[in-house]
């Protein structure tokens, strides 16, 4: 029998590899195969029987394992760190084998497995059986009766250990069988283990009043030690106790993700006077656009209001805007609002509308103002609406013009912008695998049904090309007959019209049409807007694609209720659809108006914006207007007189409910003649045929909105918002404009860093310099003066969340080729941005099919009548998930990154707040995480997670460097600015 040492027990392996004493097992490293160590093995007896010593007992040198490095065997012991692998106990099993284990080999005459050579005998092994009163461990444990006692008896069974083949083949088919991918350690037995899961367990479900990060690390260490089974079924039992609290706990786990962190005293590698002076020019401009957001009723991001709540010299007043309506819907409401009971423009009767106020209007300096009785006497006085006061915001465009080129300020907001770019990139390496889960676990939800709605869109071009021409075909076979239009006081037939071009419906195609953007649109805007006259006519323009013409807008009704039913039919995809308003007349609103309501073009899945061109000098030249203040008259009066009295508008005030906002339209890249300030003409003297500058046109725009959202707001009306055409091209000042006046903007591509540097004409030169600070002719409509300005304005669009419909597609045919386009720059940095189409008629190719579609009155098919009832087969067409295949295909989007822009969509929208708690989830006006749906948006609360803590750490960095700092301390260069300019 093998004796030990007194008071050892047992051996204890240095290593797990000096446990091995057979001869086979000695020759192979961990990792390698019989004989690779280069000796050869000594021959094997099964007829001997090997003895304590010569497994490396006492009086005898323990054998030591062949290995192909010299060096002490690794153990994984010495580290600091536990490195242990789901292999170790595979290898462990192989090198040793539980105390007390045996096997009984049986002889049979066949070729020996385990020996190097030839043998009749062939030792097969049945089950173990435990030898009592074995001793110790070893590595080859022969039984008592053979140790010791000589020769063994003929017949008798010799009990010996398989070999390392054997066991690691009996060990891989063991590991096949457990339901556990993983293995218990060796220092914790499955009690112990059972025990401390228990004790979790109790933890995570009845103390709920533990503090959140301790229940989180229990949730995660909980999470790694149960399998999938047993935490299935800790669900299953927990459903009954506490599931809100359980409920709760998860959603903390699914917003967890890895975050990248700055530490140090100065996290912004600028020097601290530089950071100083650029926070609080920032910080100024900031305060800029919430004072004017306000002073309009229009939005403002709450999260960027709360900081500078901090800075503000008395606490900002809750404004209407934010107090917003109780939540009309439950959590567990549907995602799809409930129909509407009836048509909204069922009711057109004027007895039913809200009473008369008996209120005076007259425009004073190109702004309406309101007085307390209709007859304007001496007896009469203004009612106090608040506007914008001129002289204040040329000081403050001036402040921001002067902010903009400051060289500090400009390398700040660049490095900080460039930081936001980074740290979005190590954030998807870090999460993009979370991100892609948290998708995968909400049911039914995906890309395809969440909400997207189409920002920025023009109603006259919202059909695409295939569906315009199979309409005017259909129109030709059906109508030729009706009169379409007069051409010198001769009215002509549709029949007519087409003969007068020598063509029939045969002759029609794409090509014939000859409505899509090519090559030679590039940076022609009037060759694009030619694009709008089907074959080349405008009088085609005229009879299908305008609401006044000789049938009342007709054809344009039907072809837009078309695209509103395909609309309907994808339930999920959304558009604000542009109606022009020229200010010819003062009677445009009411004929737009009666358009609408006489079709009945309206539906759930569509809202309107009103844009203006900007065309003054060419309705100047024809003599149609005497001057800019008549086309304000034109514009804004209408929309007063059916605010004060509705029943002297009955349609336009049905009408308005469904408008969104305004918006101002027209080729930002022509030359500015002009600069906006105080020497400026007032709107009644400006008598020429130049056009006003874009600031000029933006600023009277908002005065009168201002105006009459107040006054709107007072009768619980619905309220306008200001979202023009920006940034597209042109120069720089538009964007200053807009970050001040505008809620939201389409384009914006000029918010890039590079500027396109223009020689400047000397006739285009200003004068004077507006202040001393400034350059002569800084606000002319070259850019070259201020090289690289954007950084700024971007930093400061993205720190006030300013959102911006882009249009890829529409650019890459007009002003900036496909893969220079900066959505998706704009994207990482965290700007609000969304896709959107512009003119599908000119830019888009979508997959075309067929629908039978049958409108409620049900009348024949291919007919319409006064009730705009129809029925018809027309194309499918989605040129918005063309846009949205496009940019992910080019730009290598995630779905995450498709569905926040779908989200920012919603969220910039002009649709109800009712419609959104159905669309968003009912909390979506709060910051952050709480304010996501996952269940509805498809995006991760990891993501909005991200996005809210990075804007809260860009906004806390520029507010705590002026928390000892006066705000009234600007930089010199922006002090300077401030001043009025010329007088």
């Amino acid at each position: 029998m093998a004796s030990y040492p007194s008071g050892s027990g047992k051996p204890k392996a240095k290593h797990p590899f000096k446990k091995r004493a057979s001869p086979q097992a000695s020759t192979a490293a961990p990792g390698q195969g019989p004989g690779l160590s280069g000796t050869a093995p000594p021959p094997f007896d099964p007829g001997i029987t090997v003895s304590a010593e010569a497994r490396g007992g006492l009086g005898a040198p323990p054998l030591q394992s062949a290995r192909s490095l010299p060096g002490p065997a690794p153990c994984l012991k010495h580290f600091p760190l536990d490195l242990r692998t789901s292999m170790d106990g595979k290898c462990k099993e192989i090198a040793e084998v539980s105390p007390g284990t045996t096997r009984t080999l049986t002889p049979v005459s066949t070729p020996c497995l385990c020996s190097p050579h030839p043998s009749p005998h062939a030792w097969l092994s049945p089950d173990p059986q435990p030898l009592p009163g074995t001793p110790g461990p070893a590595a080859l444990t022969p039984s008592p009766d053979s140790v010791g006692e000589g020769p063994r008896a003929e017949g008798q069974p010799l009990t010996f250990l398989p070999s390392p083949q054997e066991l690691f083949s009996r060990s891989l088919a063991e590991s096949e069988l457990r339901s556990a991918p993983y293995e218990f350690p060796e220092e914790s037995p499955i009690e112990q283990l059972e025990e401390r899961r228990q004790r979790l367990e109790r933890q995570i479900s009845q103390d709920v009043k533990l503090e959140p990060d301790i229940l989180l690390r229990a949730k995660q260490d909980f999470l790694k030690t149960d399998s999938d089974s047993d935490l299935q079924l800790y669900k299953e039992q927990g459903e009954g106790q506490g599931d809100r609290s359980l409920r709760e706990r998860d959603v903390a786990l699914e917003r967890e993700f890895q975050r990248v962190t700055i530490s140090g005293e100065e996290k912004c590698g600028v020097p601290f006077t530089d950071l100083l002076d650029a926070a609080k020019s920032v910080v100024r401009a900031l305060f800029i656009r919430e004072k004017y957001m306000a002073l309009s009723l229009q939005s403002f991001c709450p999260t960027t209001r709360r900081y500078l709540q901090q800075l503000a010299e008395k606490p900002l007043e809750t404004r209407a805007y934010e107090q917003g309506p109780d939540t009309p819907v439950s959590a567990d409401a549907p995602v799809h609002p409930p129909a509407l009971e009836q048509h909204p423009y069922e009711h057109c009767e004027p007895s039913t509308m809200p009473g008369d106020l008996g209120l005076g209007l007259r425009m004073v300096r190109g702004v309406v103002h309101v007085y307390t009785r209709r007859e304007l006497d001496e007896h009469c006085s203004e009612v106090e609406l608040p506007y914008p006061d001129l002289q204040e915001f040329v000081a403050d465009v001036n402040v921001l013009m002067a902010l903009i080129i400051n060289g500090p300020i400009k390398s700040f907001c660049y490095r900080r912008l460039q930081y936001l770019s980074s740290k979005f990139q190590m954030h998807v390496l870090l999460n993009e695998m979370k991100e892609l889960a948290a998708q995968k676990k909400v049911p039914h939800r995906d890309f395809y049904n969440i909400r997207k709605v189409d920002t920025h869109i023009h109603a006259s071009s919202c059909m695409n090309q295939k569906h315009l021409l199979r309409f005017i075909k259909r129109a030709m076979k059906r109508h030729l007959e009706e009169i379409v239009h007069v051409e010198q006081g001769r009215e002509q037939t549709l029949r007519e019209v087409f003969e007068s071009m020598n063509l029939t419906a045969y002759d029609l195609s794409v090509d014939t049409l000859d409505v899509h953007a090519d090559r030679n649109t590039f940076h022609r805007f009037d060759k694009f807007n030619a694009k709008y006259n089907p074959i080349g006519e405008s009088v085609l323009r005229e009879i299908f694609i305008k609401t006044d013409n000789r049938v009342s807008g007709k054809y344009f009704a039907h072809i837009i209720k078309e695209v509103m039913s395909d609309l309907e039919e994808s339930k999920y995809q959304n558009a604000e659809l542009r109606l022009s308003i020229y200010g010819r007349s003062r009677d445009e609103w009411d004929k737009l108006a009666r358009w609408a309501v006489m079709h009945r073009v309206h539906s759930p899945n569509v809202r309107w914006l009103v844009q203006v061109p900007r065309l003054f000098d060419v309705y100047r030249t024809k003599g149609q207007l005497a001057n800019f203040q008549e086309m304000l008259e034109n514009i804004f009066l209408p929309l007063f007189e059916a605010t004060v009295h509705p029943a002297s508008h009955p349609e336009l005030h049905l009408f308005l409910e469904h408008v969104d906002g305004f918006d101002s339209v027209d080729d930002e890249s022509k030359p500015e003649n002009h600069v906006f300030n105080l020497e400026s003409p007032l709107p009644e003297a400006w008598v020429e045929e130049d056009n006003p500058p874009y600031a000029y046109y933006l600023y009277y725009t908002f005065a009168n909105m201002a105006m009459l959202n107040h006054l709107r707001r007072q009768r619980g009306f619905h309220t306008f918002v200001l979202r023009p055409h920006c940034g597209e091209a042109g120069p720089i000042h538009h964007l200053v404009s807009a970050f001040m006046l505008a809620e939201n903007i389409s384009h914006g591509l000029l918010l890039r860093k590079v500027s396109i540097r223009n020689p400047i004409l000397p006739s285009q030169l200003p004068p004077e310099p507006l202040c001393p600070a400034q350059p002569r002719g800084y606000l002319t409509d070259s850019p070259s003066l201020l090289p690289a300005q954007a950084p700024v304005l971007q930093y400061l669009y993205y720190l006030a969340q300013i959102g911006i419909a882009m249009s890829p597609l529409s650019n890459n045919s007009l002003f900036l080729s496909y893969h220079r386009n900066p959505l998706p720059e704009y994207l990482s940095r965290g700007l609000m941005v969304s896709l959107s189409t512009d003119d599908p008629l000119q830019f888009h190719f979508t997959k075309q099919a067929t629908r039978q579609v049958r409108w409620r009155s049900g009348r024949q098919a291919g007919t319409a009548g006064q009730d705009g009832s129809a029925e018809g087969t027309w194309p499918v067409q989605e040129p918005l998930m063309e846009e949205y295949s496009i940019a992910t295909q080019v730009w290598k989007l995630s779905s995450c990154d498709m569905c926040e822009l779908a989200r920012n969509s919603v969220l910039m929208s002009g649709f109800s707040h009712k419609v959104k708690s159905h669309w968003l989830g009912p909390n979506y006006t709060k910051e952050g995480p709480e304010g996501n749906d996952i269940r509805r948006t498809n995006v991760p609360d990891i993501r909005v997670g991200y996005r809210y803590e990075t804007l809260c750490q860009e906004l806390a960095l520029i507010t705590q460097a002026v928390q000892s700092e006066m705000l009234e301390t600007i930089p010199e260069e922006v002090a300077v600015a401030t001043s009025p300019g010329p007088q």
